[in-house]
């Protein structure tokens, strides 16, 4: 069956009226505000996850003036176990530019929109097209996957050659009519397809809009796409960390660095082996130290092994250990850690001491 281009993308629009998504929080806006922390919540996240987060959010930073106008830490803060904090970072930062550099307003554009900080091309088209009915396409993981299949797109997407080639035949399927109305519900559509029918495994083809004129489809095969060669190798990495706790039950913790893992997050002293972290506690453990069951944390490209080691400060170790606070650093009681940007594997892990 032969099917023109703007057929195709009227068969997702008029699908995504009828069997799409169309009851989420951060849809049936145009506020670019809403729909661009949506975005960035739902990368590489579920969209059962991002929902508490995104209302607690909304309730906390309310539009983008109170957002930049917020303390890092704040952020973090609310962001805490949701993963990936870079995302909150420049999530922070972007807000502080939109405030700065566009008055308080979004820009309208792709190009403008994906210059903000930790705005690829994909979320900015996806703000553009949402908000403001510009023709431009998205290409995350799920568009990708039915993009390629529909497409029958063979060429290995892990050359950036070929990258390019299949953002300009998404550019070219979009719709051409409409676009304030379309151009939201095909966007949309695609991503409801990836993440309800055109999943990585056992795709349900028979209810896919687009099955008649996916070649995917037709040739049996929709599982071997899209083509990437290059996998990511996996690492594992060791951390102990030391769980220092002084006679009224406070907890010392530390502001991590602002490059690499945990950036800027608030985490008991880090060290590289169980020995480096003996040689800190020789002279402050005011009994032996108790070495708790090793947790294993997945981030997006390792596997990250804690080690917790407790210890109790005697009184002159914890009265020294103050005289280090600052910049973050300090002794935090049970009832302060909510309000600190702690990594989900660490706030379980005070919260069961």
């Amino acid at each position: 069956m032969t099917v023109g281009i703007p057929e195709i993308a009227m068969r997702v629009v008029r699908w995504q009226k009828e069997h799409g998504r169309n009851h989420l929080p951060w849809q049936n806006t145009r506020d670019p505000y809403r729909v661009w922390l949506s975005e960035i919540m739902l990368q590489q996240t579920q969209v059962a996850t991002v929902l508490d987060y995104y209302a607690r959010f909304l309730e906390r930073f309310p539009d983008v003036q109170s957002l930049a106008a917020a303390q890092q830490d704040d952020v973090l803060a609310l962001w805490s176990g949701l993963g990936y904090y870079s995302r909150a970072r420049n999530l922070h930062r972007c807000a502080q530019r939109v405030v700065s550099d566009f008055g308080g307003a979004f820009p309208r554009t792709v190009e403008e929109l994906a210059s903000l900080p930790g705005i690829g091309k994909s979320t900015a088209a996806a703000i553009a097209s949402f908000c403001f009915g510009v023709r431009a396409a998205i290409l995350d993981a799920n568009v990708r996957r039915v993009l390629t299949r529909v497409l029958g797109f063979e060429d290995d997407l892990a050359t950036a050659a070929n990258e390019r080639r299949l953002w300009a035949l998404a550019e070219a399927l979009l719709p051409e009519t409409d676009l304030a109305s379309n151009m939201p519900r095909y966007t949309q559509g695609l991503m409801d397809l990836g993440a309800g029918l055109c999943t990585p495994r056992s795709p349900t083809c028979l209810l896919c809009p687009l099955a008649e004129v996916c070649k995917a489809h037709r040739e049996g095969n929709p599982e071997d796409y899209p083509v990437r060669t290059r996998k990511l190798k996996r690492s594992a990495q060791s951390w102990w960390l030391l769980i220092e706790r002084d006679e009224s039950g406070r907890i010392w913790l530390e502001r991590r660095p602002q490059t690499g893992i945990w950036a800027g997050l608030y985490c008991p002293p880090v060290f590289e082996d169980r020995e480096l972290l003996s040689q800190r506690a020789a002279h402050d453990a005011k009994a032996a130290l108790d070495d708790l069951p090793v947790v294993m944390h997945v981030l997006t490209h390792r596997d990250l092994y804690l080690h917790p080691v407790r210890m109790q400060l005697s009184t002159a170790s914890a009265l020294r250990r103050k005289g280090e606070e600052g910049d973050g650093a300090g002794f935090y009681a049970p009832a302060e850690w909510p309000a600190l940007g702690l990594p989900a594997p660490v706030r379980k892990l005070l919260a069961a001491l």
